[in-house]
């Protein structure tokens, strides 16, 4: 699966499941632009990672949220790397409450960026994925967009919501030979599962059959096989990386 003079761009790499993705890809060859929106310090820690493993990388600021930042992110990306041919959207954030005392500016807050987000990472670099040889688009849910979770309606809905976004790229981008798929993790030991208590980890822990929670590495060698050319026939589809999980 090697991925020499591929460029592949990593929305909200600095830190959590992305760092672990764009290390993952400059590791074995790719040229990596690792965006942050406000982490500068640890977006750059993560490009001298992948260099010093020797790879190439650049850190790239803009707010996903925000579709001027990022087509000028897509400028940028030209200037230094040429067409770009795997764009990973991971970027995501969580307002986590019940429906109850949900209001309407948590709800659009998660909206704007899980969801406006690949819209605006997808349609600024669209042509790019359209025209490369090997063009993959890979969007990076939940399986909280699959189960649903207490106090994430809005998450839960973004996440779900990337499910019909993956499948119709597929179908649009089928006839030029590249692929949308979707890569729905389960619960990964990162910053934000260290934030839930300990006896809610336990119930997580039992409903899951491998009885562990995933690697940040188990998740990026299934992002790095669907970027490679060996994915090239599997398009549409809706990959669980969950331990078995039922959904």
């Amino acid at each position: 699966m090697n991925l020499d003079n591929q460029t592949c761009v990593v929305t909200g790499s600095s830190r959590g499941i992305g760092r672990g993705i764009a290390k993952d890809l400059g590791a074995h060859g790719a040229n990596v632009v690792v965006n942050y929106r406000s982490s500068e310090a640890e977006a750059r820690a993560v490009v001298e990672d992948i260099r010093e493993s020797g790879g190439n990388a650049i850190a790239a600021q803009a707010d996903v949220a925000k579709l001027d930042e990022v087509r000028a992110m897509r400028e940028r990306v030209a200037d230094e790397f040429g067409p770009t041919d795997v764009l990973v959207n991971n970027a995501g954030i969580t307002i986590d409450k019940k429906f109850e005392n949900m209001t309407r500016e948590d709800w659009e807050t998660v909206i704007d960026v899980n969801l406006g987000g690949v819209f605006n990472g997808t349609k600024a670099f669209y042509d790019d994925i359209r025209d490369a040889e090997h063009g993959r688009l890979i969007n990076i849910s939940s399986v909280v967009g699959q189960q649903g979770n207490i106090g994430q309606a809005n998450y839960a809905t973004t996440k779900s919501g990337l499910f019909g976004f993956t499948r119709t790229l597929a179908l649009e981008l089928a006839h030029t030979g590249s692929t949308a798929n979707c890569v729905a993790p389960g619960f990964v030991k990162t910053d934000m599962l260290e934030e839930v208590p300990e006896r809610v980890q336990e119930k997580i822990l039992r409903e899951i059959p491998l009885d562990r929670f995933a690697r940040v590495e188990d998740i990026a060698g299934i992002v790095r096989f669907v970027a490679s050319e060996e994915s090239s026939y599997m398009t549409g589809q809706v990959l669980g990386v969950n331990g078995g999980m039922e959904w």
